[in-house]
């Protein structure tokens, strides 16, 4: 997994530098203010040397357009995939670009089918756009089929949520997870919400048109009182900029997001696995080295097996057992809907299947006609 450079801190001078390309980037004494100063440095695009007419140059271009008339977590969604698809092409010319290098691209992931439909959104987007600038006659991808995305219709149940709870040792996911449980927010309102959208005298947040899903519309989430309990602590915390922070202090994004829920899921399925306790014994100092690797090596097998057994979940998971709560506890489907922020009041009939899976909720409404 590659590694990103960090922050890190001189005591004699009491500054916070970072290094990048061999170089030392001063971020100054205030240790929030330099996580600040990092998170806009590694949001600033790459400069390649690319050749005119290249994949990569084209890339760059759409990067650059996005960063200037986009939102923020908007750029940072296509640079994550796009960045992926310059290293693997790196001398790709448009010439040259057919359909199965996308394919090769996204089966060379293991991931989740959604995931892979993601990767190739980004590459045939930034396509389209450079067509649609006329810097290219016409897509090499347009007729590319992208990967049926996955279905997230899991409900978790109350007894799941508190092992979910249980064993999540990050204080700052675990308040992202209490907030999307109780209000049923979309992850890409959680990750964003700052003390601005905050209405405390009507328990909610306000999301303007502009930065609401479909900017055309004004968003409310309300919140519940551990909700708004937990919002109130991190206005305090973070009074500018986004509320939720990882234990760095960094905004969540969704690679965080998801690498959080991909250790609970390990976690999840230590607690089906049978490990059998190692007899300690002394080791020589000089084989102290090859023990350690042995070790570790046997800590990831063992890590990689639990996560096969472990439950994988996600935000959405969360806010979709919101809106089964609410409906098997006899709140209307058009409330439910508005609360959601469903444009259209039938987006829940229509996508969300919820209810399909709580037979018992089903057949109890079935004997009501009878």
């Amino acid at each position: 997994m590659k590694k990103f450079p960090k922050p890190w801190f001189r005591p004699k001078r009491g500054v916070w530098f970072v290094t990048l390309g061999g170089k030392q980037h001063n971020l100054g004494p205030d240790r929030d203010a330099a996580f600040q100063a990092y998170h806009e440095i590694m949001g600033q695009p790459k400069k390649r040397a690319a050749p005119t007419g290249s994949v990569v140059a084209l890339i760059d271009l759409f990067l650059e357009h996005v960063q200037k008339n986009q939102a923020r977590e908007t750029y940072l969604w296509y640079q994550s995939r796009l960045e992926k698809f310059a290293r693997r092409y790196p001398d790709l010319l448009v010439s040259q670009l057919k359909k199965f290098h996308v394919q090769q691209w996204i089966d060379s992931y293991e991931v989740a089918g959604g995931t892979k439909r993601n990767y190739a959104r980004s590459i045939l987007r930034c396509m389209k756009w450079c067509e649609e600038e006329e810097l290219i006659d016409k897509s090499p991808l347009c007729h590319f089929k992208k990967p049926a995305g996955g279905k997230r219709e899991k409900v978790i149940s109350q007894d799941e949520y508190e092992l979910i709870l249980s064993l999540v040792r990050n204080d700052s996911f675990r308040d992202l997870l209490i907030v999307t449980w109780d209000t049923g927010c979309r992850p890409q309102e959680s990750l964003i919400v700052e003390a601005r959208h905050v209405d405390l005298r009507n328990c909610r947040w306000r999301f303007p048109e502009s930065e609401s899903k479909g900017k055309k519309h004004e968003r409310v989430v309300y919140l519940t009182d551990i909700a708004m309990e937990i919002t109130q602590r991190l206005m305090l915390k973070h009074p500018e900029g986004p509320l939720f922070r990882n234990s760095e202090g960094l905004p969540w994004t969704t690679d965080a997001v998801n690498c959080a829920f991909i250790a609970l899921q390990t976690r999840l399925g230590k607690r089906k696995q049978e490990i059998p306790k190692e007899k300690r014994r002394r080791v020589p100092a000089a084989d102290k080295a090859n023990h350690e690797k042995a070790v570790a090596e046997r800590r990831k097998k063992r890590n990689a097996e639990a996560r096969g057994l472990g439950e994988k979940y996600c935000l959405y998971h969360f806010r979709h057992s919101w809106m089964n709560r609410l409906l098997t506890a006899g709140v209307d489907s058009l409330t439910v809907a508005i609360l959601a922020g469903h444009v259209d009041t039938s987006t829940l009939a229509k996508t969300y299947q919820h209810l399909s899976q709580n037979p018992k909720f089903l057949l109890d409404q079935a004997k009501r006609a009878g």
